[in-house]
């Protein structure tokens, strides 16, 4: 790897988050879907579903945790896609840069970008109730689980941002992202679904991960729901940033 990796991606990394702070209302927009969808279900939904728990919010809030994610990551997708439209991949292939640190760039953005939402959503519950007995370790736990998710996520991205043929198609893939935790125990509990379709849910990623913050924000044991977890996002970031690499090589060669 070129020996000015690190600083060639410092230098994209400050022009990336320069133009997100020069447009907030990308952040804004990112959190403000799984904010109503937070407001939606506590306070409209939240009387009629049973979960067994005192605080419907402290039960939800794994699951819209990993939807301020999905949503968030799309724009890495639409940046990643403006940029290589506007030519400035090939501005950068002809300065002595670090190749993979025009990638890098975009996916730790990505993840600055995401904590910044994950923080926002947090305090939304907070002023809504949430509360957690957590102590320092658990809270530590639960950051390096979403970074580990946001990154694998991000890594997904990455490849409609360079494939795809327009800015709807670079973003679109993200719905169905969204749309998973709603088949896991996000908002109700597995055991309440048709056999089929708790099948899909108890044995999709998201569960795993919600089931493992879930414990964590409780302080119950986790037992195996965070290796299931950690395993997911791992295998999920190899494979995508496997993808991602092989991906931008042909475009770029």
């Amino acid at each position: 790897m070129n020996k000015h990796f690190l600083g060639d991606t410092a230098v994209l990394l400050g022009r990336s988050l320069r133009h997100i702070s020069r447009s907030p209302d990308t952040i804004i927009t990112t959190a403000v879907m799984p904010i109503a969808f937070l407001l939606l279900f506590v306070y409209v939904f939240g009387g009629a579903i049973q979960t067994g728990t005192d605080s419907y919010v402290n039960y939800l809030l794994p699951g819209i945790l990993l939807i301020t994610i999905a949503s968030g990551i799309s724009y890495t997708a639409f940046r990643l896609f403006l940029d290589m439209q506007g030519g400035i991949f090939e501005r950068f292939q002809s300065m002595p840069i670090a190749r993979p640190a025009v990638l890098w760039a975009h996916v730790l953005t990505s993840l600055v970008a995401n904590v910044i939402s994950l923080v926002v959503v947090v305090l939304v519950a907070l002023a809504m109730g949430f509360r957690s007995g957590a102590g320092v370790l658990a809270w530590l736990a639960v950051g390096g689980i979403l970074i580990l998710f946001t990154l694998a996520l991000t890594w997904i991205a990455v490849i409609p941002g360079l494939s795809a043929k327009s800015v709807d198609g670079a973003s679109a893939f993200s719905y169905p992202l969204i749309f998973l935790p709603f088949v896991s125990s996000a908002f109700v509990p597995t055991d309440t679904m048709p056999g089929p379709v708790r099948a899909f849910a108890e044995h999709q990623p998201v569960t795993s991960i919600v089931n493992a913050i879930r414990d964590l924000f409780t302080e119950q044991p986790v037992g195996a729901d965070i290796w299931t977890a950690l395993a997911w996002c791992v295998g999920i970031l190899v494979v995508a940033y496997v993808f991602a690499t092989v991906s931008y090589r042909r475009r770029i060669s």
